[in-house]
């Protein structure tokens, strides 16, 4: 896991530009659980979601060297948003690619940032593509996950939890290629190990539970969700040793649960999160996962990008 300094260290780094978010309770979550239920409403964060605050921290420990000829990432939406934004910051240039099926609410997002957009295939072909663009054009790749300065970033979310939520005794985080949930995981386990960190995946996009069945990150043939955000065909090397180290348990939901999920989210937390945000409340509306006894549980609300069009599906 990442050392605590580090992730304090991120912490100072990006306060100045990126505020906590808040932390929000579910009166009607917590009314059927006997119990307090905290949503950390990550969508309120810059540019709609938690990746600002990877993207920013990368962005500011980068040396000349890495921003001299850009910046190449592949992503589903949100990470391209996030460092879009944070090389705007520093005037840096930048080149995304995405899968085909990509929202387009976040790929014109991305454009409008700044960032110049390719789209390619699926989230396998996307990758293909970008080793090529790093060979061709001397991109310094920004892996939106699997990079410690990514993580150390998201990190940030587990270290306000810790001081929001001092009651807590279950943090619910969705898991795709699994930077937050190692971020989140190694706060908790250096400040309140304790804490039942619980990741929570779509059945059609689960490849943090292939890496701990495999015993190693293994590639998904497909992807196959309405969770685009959690749609990593494989984990990293850095995020699956620390999700095995500090991660309680591991639970999937179906397609079905994120659509109830998604409809609660909207109708009674007052919420437009995006479906793969809504996955730690699917788990709890289905009861697919194993709560502590006692004590209030945090789920991370991680994004809220997504078009009208996305949305209307789920209401």
């Amino acid at each position: 896991m990442l050392p605590l300094e580090r992730l304090q260290a991120a912490q100072r780094l990006i306060a100045d530009t990126l505020a906590p978010t808040p932390l929000l309770l579910d009166h009607t979550l917590s009314d059927r659980l006997g119990r307090r239920v905290w949503l950390k409403a990550e969508l309120f964060q810059r540019t709609g979601s938690f990746k600002a605050r990877g993207g920013l921290h990368w962005v500011r420990t980068a040396s000349q060297e890495e921003l001299a000829g850009g910046l190449g990432a592949v992503s589903a939406g949100n990470h391209a948003l996030g460092l879009a934004w944070a090389a705007g910051q520093a005037g840096v240039p930048v080149t995304i690619v995405m899968p085909e099926n990509a929202s387009r609410f976040k790929v014109d997002g991305s454009r409008e940032l700044g960032a110049e957009v390719i789209l390619h295939g699926d989230i396998n072909a996307a990758w293909e593509r970008m080793h090529e663009l790093v060979a061709e054009r001397g991109l310094t790749l920004v892996h939106p996950y699997d990079d410690e300065r990514i993580i150390a970033g998201q990190g940030t979310v587990g270290l306000e939890i810790l001081e929001q939520a001092p009651e807590a005794t279950a943090i619910l985080c969705p898991v795709g290629g699994g930077g937050l949930i190692a971020g989140i995981g190694s706060a908790i386990a250096a400040l309140r190990p304790e804490l039942a960190v619980i990741g929570v995946e779509p059945t059609g996009a689960a490849s943090m539970a292939e890496a701990w069945s495999q015993g190693r990150p293994a590639r998904l043939a497909g992807v196959e969700t309405c969770a685009k955000s959690l749609g990593a065909a494989i984990v990293g090397e850095y995020t699956y040793p620390m999700c095995r180290e500090t991660v309680r348990a591991l639970v999937q939901v179906d397609e079905a649960a994120i659509g109830r999920a998604m409809y609660h989210l909207f109708y009674q937390a007052k919420l437009m999160a995006e479906p793969g945000a809504a996955v730690g409340i699917a788990a709890l509306l289905d009861g697919a996962v194993t709560l502590p006894p006692a004590g209030d549980v945090v789920v991370v609300i991680t994004g809220g990008n997504m078009s009208r069009e996305e949305l209307e599906p789920f209401l």
